[in-house]
């Protein structure tokens, strides 16, 4: 056995802590940066830490929204929305794009950022983001605790139906992740991380 000194809680009793340690246990997650627009065209934009990709062909990505907000509203609503990546450059306006706002409020004004036409959805992408995936929406689901109780909080599934991705993030055709410079979602209040190419490591799934 490993020598582990171990902080172990049942969950109704609390973690005992400064703050939630889940989160961070679970962490650094992606950030769906998620643009929408509703039924007359007003457009929205919204990061959600909540968010991954959960399917390879048809690629599959997924947000969850605590509370039913705009951007679930709008995907729900048109059958569309456009991931585009959160970047280490584009970090504080990210973040001004995380702004309880009132519905209505244009956050690609807000943020000062470009929005863009997509090609196969309505729903535009950010200009100053090096990548975007178009989506329509295969499912909205509101989700349930352990005993069945409906919970505030909902997932939007969607399948990728177009790309756009920096040619200067392909190195002999290969996305380079870390060129991109994405930045994660952490624990605690305000903590995020950044990747890094020092970071990466090739390990081969054994045959």
């Amino acid at each position: 056995m490993h020598p582990y000194s171990l902080h172990s809680y049942a969950l109704r009793d609390g973690h005992g802590l400064p703050h939630d340690p889940i989160p961070a246990i679970l962490g650094p997650r992606p950030i769906g940066w998620i643009s929408t627009c509703d039924a007359d065209g007003r457009l929205n934009l919204a990061p959600y830490s909540f968010f991954n990709i959960f399917n390879y062909r048809p690629p599959l990505v997924a947000f969850s929204s605590v509370g039913k907000k705009d951007s679930v509203r709008n995907a729900e609503a048109t059958g569309e929305f456009v991931y585009n990546l959160a970047t280490r450059n584009l970090a504080e306006q990210i973040n001004q794009t995380s702004i309880e706002a009132p519905p209505g409020v244009n956050e690609f004004e807000l943020a000062d950022l470009t929005p863009v036409a997509s090609i196969e959805v309505v729903p535009p992408r950010v200009a100053e983001s090096p990548v975007a995936l178009e989506c329509k929406v295969t499912q909205v689901q509101q989700l349930a605790s352990l005993d069945g109780t409906t919970l505030n909080t909902w997932m939007v599934f969607g399948e990728v139906v177009a790309v756009h991705i920096d040619r200067t993030l392909l190195c002999d055709g290969i996305y380079d992740t870390a060129a991109a410079q994405p930045i994660l979602r952490g624990g605690g209040l305000a903590d995020y991380f950044q990747v890094l190419p020092q970071g990466r490591f090739k390990m081969y799934r054994p045959r």
